[in-house]
């Protein structure tokens, strides 16, 4: 993996996945405060968790030039979340490799602005970074993000695995992984 491939700004069509700003921090807090974003995840986060992630967004950015971009809409500069990619936890079962992922605030959900981010995300992984496969897993019963990783191109691995942070009882304990390498790129 070629590291340190500074990128100041992914342009799509509609989108720019940036790095993050000090004025991102609050629209994210909220964002992860809403208990329909947060739906498939063990609770909403709190603001000063929210800010931890955020900070930590911005510094793997920083050091390593990629990571989970800010993304903004082109026309009105509004930040409207997150997607990008991150090296998987070492707990993971499918570790070492890189993961996909994206949050969006829910007023920008349906309008098909994670899929256009995460295809940009996609590009990036294999054309500046040359990774052979990238990686997306969430729990069983979010199929809302399972449609986005069918709308990308990516492939259910029939690999389920249950969630190494998760008690095993707990109702997103079991997760889905997907995968999806350059020749398989929608």
């Amino acid at each position: 993996m070629r590291e340190n491939q500074i990128i100041n700004t992914i342009e799509t069509e509609r989108l720019y996945l940036r790095q993050w700003r000090a004025s991102d921090f609050a629209i994210f807090a909220e964002i992860n405060a809403d208990l329909d974003v947060m739906k498939y995840f063990p609770k909403p986060l709190s603001p000063k968790v929210s800010d931890a992630i955020a900070n930590k967004c911005l510094q793997l950015i920083e050091n390593k030039g990629w990571g989970f971009w800010a993304v903004s809409l082109k026309e009105t500069d509004t930040f409207i979340g997150m997607v990008g990619l991150n090296e998987a936890h070492a707990d993971m079962p499918f570790a070492p490799t890189v993961e996909i992922a994206w949050r969006l605030h829910k007023d920008y959900w349906g309008q098909g602005y994670a899929t256009e981010a995460a295809r940009a995300s996609l590009n990036f992984a294999f054309e500046v970074l040359e990774l052979e496969e990238v990686v997306a897993f969430t729990a069983v019963i979010n199929k809302h993000s399972q449609l986005i990783m069918q709308r990308i191109g990516m492939s259910d691995t029939q690999q389920n695995f249950y969630h190494p942070m998760l008690d095993s009882n707990h109702r997103l304990a079991e997760h889905v992984l997907y995968k999806i390498t350059p020749e398989q790129r929608s």
